[in-house]
Parts: C-alpha cells; structure tokens; sequence
C-alpha cells in the first residue's frame, strides 16, 4: 500500500501563484428540512474553498447532502445558514456566469438540438449571429454534427446529455455544476462520457465542481476529491489529485489499470465505509 503522502503528491503542481481569493467559497453553509418527522439536517456547518480552474469531485455515500450543497452553491437552493462568495463577493442569485448541468437531460422537448443549445444566449438577448456561431463551435466540440434539428425524443441519452452540457457549456460559465451528469446513463455509455469528459475538460476555462456517486469517475475526472460524511453531510477529507496525475489523458478503463490510480481509489472507498488504512 503505498503512502498517504504518495497518494497527496500524485500530480501535485509547482509553486502556487500571487495570493487571490478562491472562486468559489462557502462559509458556515447548513441546510435544513422541515418534514412531517421533524428536522433533517442535510448539510451542516461546511466550509469549502475551490480555486479557479480546479474541477472538484464530490462523493459521498446516498442522501449525505452533496447534491443540496451543489445546488447551494450554484444558487439555485437558499442555505439555512452561512455564505457563499463568488470572487471575493457574495454570489447573490444565480445567473449566467453559474451553470448547471442535471443527471436528468432537461432538454426543452419542443425545440431542437440547435435551440435548445442557444435558448440562454438567446435569453441574454445575445444577437442571432453570434448564437448561430457559438451554438456550431459546440455542436462542434460535443461531436453532434448532423443533429442540429433532431429532437430530444430522437437522440439517445448520451447524446441528450451532450446537448445538455453544450447548452451549459455555451454560455462560458466561469462555474460548471454537474449533479451526477452520467448517473442516468447505461454503463457503456457512461465510460464513453468520462472519456469524453476528460477529454472536454483539456478545452474548458470553467470552474468544474462535479457530484458523483461513482469513486473511480471521482478519481478519473477530479484535480481535487472532496469526501463527505453520511447525514448531516460534512467534509471529512479533502485529497488533491492535480492535473498531471499519471492516468490523466488516459481512457478510464486503461487508467484504472493504474497502481497510483487505484491506490487513490482504495484510499476514497475506505473513507466512505469508515475503513482505516
């Protein structure tokens, strides 16, 4: 088993930069539900800090309130308690600038690849050329050529989800929330979407704060991996993975052939079931 001080500096970059304030931060943030039971704490006294360009993995076990403080975060769900700073000012309501994209599509089904991909540029009052332009750039990237008037309802839920994140994408969100963007996909076509992902992520300048379920597309995917306990969710462990870790550029079934890689894995899961090392 190798070190935990191994596992720490696997693609650990150089010298940090001049000092900044972090992209995103929160502070005290607590979420609480009234039910018919009672209160559920959902979320409880979590401070977090994620710096610009970082894409940061959440897991944690089920119902531990990761996709509430994702939603928090984003602005799309009001704490019960503490703060949330975008570029060393208080985020206030969401917009543009804070993308999101669901585990389910939310694709307008009425309107086509073409237009569900420009709907918020068109929102933004963004002129048509410009949308025209900007909508083919991420037909482009996300590899639908040929679908730019197919329907939701003919394309495949890969290809629904490559819509999705093409419609967050467009807006040049400078922070991307994913709540488990792969979770309703079939196993095959998930890998093909990690793959993807990490493929995307070499040509992103968003801020990345992505939720998962699944430990090896934290490990894949993550510059960072935030662990959260079970209910009221907390932080337990924060593990810096960074850009060059050894499987980065790989395909995930090959970088999960990786020692490095599955030590952090090991190290993941062992968090989550309470394991020592």
């Amino acid at each position: 088993m190798p070190l935990e001080s191994d596992i720490k500096d696997a693609g650990k970059t150089g010298e940090p930069g001049p000092a900044r304030p972090p992209k995103l931060s929160l502070r005290g943030v607590s979420k609480r539900f009234e039910t018919r039971r009672g209160t559920v704490r959902a979320v409880d006294e979590t401070d977090l800090d994620v710096e610009e360009g970082e894409f940061l993995t959440i897991v944690g076990p089920s119902g531990c309130g990761k996709s509430t403080m994702l939603m928090i975060a984003s602005g799309l769900e009001t704490p019960s308690a503490g703060t949330i700073v975008v570029d060393g000012k208080p985020a206030g309501r969401p917009g543009p600038d804070r993308s999101v994209v669901f585990q389910q599509f939310a694709l307008f089904p009425h309107m086509n690849v073409a237009r569900n991909i420009e709907y918020g540029l068109k929102v933004a009052g963004v002129k048509k050329s410009e949308r025209h332009a900007a909508v083919e750039q991420q037909v482009a990237i996300m590899g639908l050529e040929g679908f730019q008037k197919a329907y939701p309802s003919e394309l495949s839920g890969g290809m629904q989800q490559r819509v999705a994140i093409a419609r967050a994408l467009v807006l040049q969100p400078s922070l991307l929330f994913m709540d488990e963007p792969f979770g309703a996909l079939d196993a095959q076509t998930r890998t093909q979407m990690q793959d993807e992902m990490a493929r995307l992520r070499t040509r992103m300048t968003s801020t990345v704060l992505f939720v998962t379920h699944s430990v090896e597309e934290a490990v894949y995917l993550g510059t960072r991996i935030i662990v959260m306990s079970a209910r009221p969710g907390r932080i337990i462990a924060n593990l810096p993975i960074g850009e060059d870790a050894p499987w980065k550029g790989m395909a995930i079934e090959a970088a999960m052939g990786q020692p490095q890689f599955n030590a952090v894995r090991e190290k993941v899961w062992n968090l989550l079931h309470n394991k020592s090392e």
